[in-house]
Formats: C-alpha cells, structure tokens, sequence
C-alpha cells in the first residue's frame, strides 16, 4: 500500500499543474489550440461530460480551522485517445465541452509526441496569464485594503 505521504513525484506534479491550467483556461482559446493542432487525435469517451456537484471545503482566515463552506456545481469528463492516454478533467460550473477538451488535452500532454509542444504553445501561456490575472486582481484589491490601528493612551 503506497503511503499518501509521500511527496508526488515530478510526472504527477507536472499532471496537476496542467489540468488545474486546462480547467480554469477560457473555452476559446481550448477550441482554438484544439482546431490548430495539425491531426486531432481519434478518442472514445470513458465518461461521457456529466454535470454534478463538488462539496467545498475552506479554512477560517485561510489557514485556520476547516469547515464546508457549501456545494458547487462541477462537470467532469474523460476520455482515451487513439495512442492509449487517458485523459481526466473537472471543471468549475456546467460546461460540457470545455470538460471534454480539458480531458483531451491532459490525454496529448501524457503523450511524448505532443507534450513538450502542447506545454510550450498551450499551457506555459495559459498560465503565465492567469498568474497574470492573480497578480492584477490582487494589486487592485489592495488598493482598497484598510489598515486599522489602536491608539493607546498614555497613562496619568
């Protein structure tokens, strides 16, 4: 029995970093790396994009005590392609074919044929803009960060 503490190795964090990449990437630009790759591969779908929810755990202040802060709706899919990849994907509300694109391309990036050139073209601009988006979303935010403080009164 493998030990789940065990620090993932590079293949799965590689796999993790691409798929939360592909789940929170705009459907446009999926459909346009999709249409632009020279031959799509054949795939059967293993799970067909089905819509259900996800149970949404937090922390208090960010690093506090857990707790369920609710439900959201998700849509997961997966597929094999033609060389024998499986692909996964979840994706965040009720968007069918972003779930299946998503799979198709975490299925490509496992194949040695298409991965480096996916990762290069795909994937690295994806997600050198959302760090982007991260970044811009926190500066404006802390431009409306209020900083309290106590007075304190000298004593008599």
């Amino acid at each position: 029995m493998k030990d789940r503490t065990d620090p993932p190795h590079s293949g799965q964090q590689d796999r993790r970093h691409w798929m939360g990449v592909l789940a929170k990437a705009p459907l446009d630009r999926l459909e346009a790396a999709w249409s632009a790759l020279p031959e799509p591969p054949d795939f059967i779908r293993l799970r067909a994009p089905e819509i259900g929810s996800a149970l949404v755990r937090a922390r208090a202040g960010g690093g506090g005590q857990r707790f369920n802060l609710g439900e959201m709706t998700i849509t997961r899919c997966s597929v094999r392609i033609s060389g024998g990849a499986v692909g996964h994907a979840y994706v965040a509300g009720r968007r069918p074919r972003h779930a299946e694109l998503a799979a198709l391309f975490d299925a490509l990036l496992q194949d040695p044929d298409h991965g480096a050139g996916l990762r290069a073209h795909l994937i690295d601009p994806l997600a050198a803009d959302q760090e982007r988006a991260t970044t811009d979303r926190a500066a404006r935010i802390a431009t409306t960060k209020v900083d309290f403080f106590t007075l304190v009164r000298g004593e008599d």
